[in-house]
C-alpha cells in the first residue's frame, strides 16, 4: 500500500526538474520554526541575511527551507510535514524565476495592458505570471500586485499556459519603486518624535533591542492566529515605544521580516501597524 502524501508526490517531481519546493500549512502558510530555530537563533539557512548553517532537519525558516535533494523531502521529518499540509510551495527565486501574483480583476487587466506576454497560472482570484530571471521580491508594489523572487514563496497551483519570457525591466521597476523590502515607501516607519528631543524614556537601548527581539520571537513562534498575533505585537511594540521617537525603519522592518517568515504579505504587516497605531492614537 502507498502511504506517500499526495503533496510529496507533487514536490518530488517539481524537485528533480530542478524546482526547490516545500510544504505549506492551511491558510498558504509556511511551517513555523522549531523551538530551537526561533528568531533565527540557529543561525539561519543559507542564502538568508542571517549568518550560518542550520541543519535542522524539519522544514524549518520558511522559503529558506525550500530544496530540490529528494533525500530531504522523503525523510520523516519531512514526511511528517506533508501529511499536514495543505498546498505544495515553491521558491521562485531558486529556479531562476519571478512570478508577479495578481490578486485580483483588476490586477489582471492591469497586467494585459502593461506587462509582456509570458507563462500565466490561473489563481483564485486572480493569475501568476511567470517570467525566466529573478529580482528582489517586493510586495504591494501596486494595488492587487506582489512580485516573488528571491527570498519568497510560491504556492504551486499547476504548470499553466503559455511560454515564459525573459523577465522584463517594466517588472523590474516595479520593486524599485518601493523604498525599502520589508515597507512600502508610502509608510512612515518612524513614530513621532516627543517634546524633548525623541529621548528613549527607558534611557537605555538594551531594553528597546530586548522588546524588539522578545516581538519578533513572539511572532515567529507562532502556531496559530497568525494574524492576530501580528496585530497584537505590534500594538504591544508601539505602546511601550511609540511615543519615544525611538523606533526606527530597522526596528519596525525587523517586526515586518518576522512576520513575513509566517506567511504575512507587507500589505497584512502594513495594515496590522496602521490599525495598532490608531488604537493608540498615534
Amino acid at each position: 500500500m502507498n502511504t506517500t502524501p499526495e503533496p510529496l508526490h507533487t514536490a518530488l517531481t517539481l524537485a528533480a526538474g530542478g524546482t526547490p519546493v516545500l510544504p505549506l500549512r492551511a491558510g498558504k502558510v509556511p511551517f513555523g520554526n522549531c523551538r530551537i530555530c526561533n528568531g533565527n537563533a540557529c543561525g539561519g539557512r543559507p542564502n538568508m541575511k542571517t549568518p550560518g548553517h542550520c541543519a535542522c532537519p524539519l522544514p524549518c525558516h520558511a522559503w529558506a527551507a525550500a530544496t530540490t535533494d529528494p533525500n530531504v523531502l522523503a525523510s520523516p521529518a519531512w514526511v511528517a510535514a506533508w501529511r499536514e499540509a495543505a498546498a505544495v510551495a515553491y521558491h521562485p527565486g531558486g529556479a531562476g524565476l519571478t512570478v508577479v501574483d495578481l490578486d485580483d480583476a483588476a490586477a489582471v487587466a492591469w497586467a494585459r495592458t502593461a506587462l509582456p506576454a509570458t507563462r500565466i497560472v490561473a489563481t483564485t482570484r486572480g493569475e501568476h505570471w511567470i517570467y525566466q530571471g529573478t529580482m528582489p521580491s517586493s510586495n504591494a508594489v501596486r494595488p492587487g500586485v506582489d512580485v516573488k523572487s528571491l527570498m519568497s514563496y510560491a504556492r504551486w497551483l499547476g504548470p499553466g499556459t503559455g511560454t515564459r519570457t525573459t523577465l522584463p525591466d517594466t517588472v523590474r521597476a516595479l520593486a524599485v519603486r518601493q523604498s525599502s523590502p520589508a515597507l512600502p515607501a508610502t509608510q512612515t516607519v518612524v513614530a513621532p518624535t516627543p517634546v524633548g528631543g525623541g529621548t528613549c524614556r527607558h534611557r537605555t537601548p538594551a531594553y528597546l533591542e530586548r522588546g524588539i527581539t522578545m516581538a519578533e520571537q513572539r511572532i515567529t513562534g507562532a502556531r496559530s492566529g497568525v494574524h492576530h498575533t501580528v496585530y497584537r505585537t505590534f500594538l504591544a511594540v508601539l505602546a511601550a515605544h511609540g511615543a519615544c521617537g525611538c523606533l526606527t525603519e530597522a526596528h519596525i522592518g525587523r517586526l515586518f521580516t518576522a512576520a513575513q517568515t509566517k506567511g504575512e504579505t507587507v500589505r497584512h504587516c502594513t495594515d496590522a501597524w496602521t490599525n495598532a497605531r490608531t488604537r493608540l492614537g498615534m
